[in-house]
């Protein structure tokens, strides 16, 4: 039986982490798939750890490490320490309803993909937004068509699957700790010829009580396009993630992606 990876990063989610795990648990329970749970703090700086250890069984994980330090890095924290054949994520609010996984793994076989990216944008998926974050989304993802081409219309959405050989090329490259992260594990894949990347449904209904990132939104869209235009100019100009350029990685013994499984 094939093993899914479930990594889920949190962050100041004291009040909504501990229904996150038993709602993704009581999915994964019924899925075709073995699986395990790695819930990852980005900070132990309030109770979200405390929380999501209340959870923890031997098919929950859960880790962390005291400074914030962005969801790029907790997500690479995490797929570090997996098992999986493949390995997913899901951002550790209640937003999405973690029974979408299902549908990206149907999604996943159904395409031999190597990346699926759940989206706001495919026709079938159930989706309550705010029109302001809807044109946010949508500028957003013009800038990214325009920087890189990709095939996909969402790059943000916090749900994505992958399978574990294009982690394994992928995670040793990586560069960026908080909102671009997403789009520069899609990039450097398709760099790599890992170029299956699909859009599968999901049910989102928005709550702006859980944002982390409202206090300070205009500085947020900043960093996210200056964080994207240097994914752009590592990967296009100076190609920095491709094999030629492997001496100037930045190694990180914490985040050596494990290469056996098991």
């Amino acid at each position: 039986m094939k093993m899914l990876s479930v990594i889920v990063p949190a962050y100041r989610q004291e009040k909504t982490i501990g229904k996150t795990i038993q709602s993704l648990y009581s999915t994964l329970k019924s899925s075709r798939y073995d699986y395990e749970i790695i819930v990852v703090v980005d900070g132990t700086n309030d109770k979200t750890f405390s929380e999501a250890k209340k959870r923890e069984t031997r098919k929950i994980k859960v880790i962390g490490y005291p400074d914030n330090s962005g969801k790029g890095y907790a997500l690479r924290y995490g797929m570090a320490r997996s098992h999986g054949d493949v390995v997913a994520f899901i951002d550790g609010g209640t937003d999405l309803n973690p029974a979408s996984l299902n549908m990206l793994l149907s999604h996943f076989e159904w395409y031999k993909a190597d990346i699926m990216v759940g989206s706001k944008w495919h026709p079938v998926s159930i989706v309550e937004y705010p029109w302001w974050r809807k044109i946010l989304s949508k500028g957003y993802g013009f800038y990214v068509w325009m920087l890189f081409g990709l095939r996909v219309r969402d790059t943000q959405l916090g749900m994505k699957l992958f399978r574990r050989n294009v982690l394994e090329d992928v995670l040793p490259r990586l560069l960026v700790k908080k909102f671009a992260a997403d789009i520069e594990m899609l990039a450097v894949a398709n760099r790599l010829g890992h170029s299956r990347i699909y859009e599968a449904p999901i049910e989102l209904h928005w709550r702006e009580i859980e944002s982390n990132i409202n206090h300070n939104l205009l500085g947020t869209i900043w960093d996210m396009f200056l964080d994207t235009l240097m994914v752009f100019y590592r990967l296009k100009i100076i190609k920095y993630y491709d094999n030629a350029s492997k001496r100037k990685w930045r190694y990180d013994p914490d985040l050596n992606f494990r290469v056996n499984v098991g």
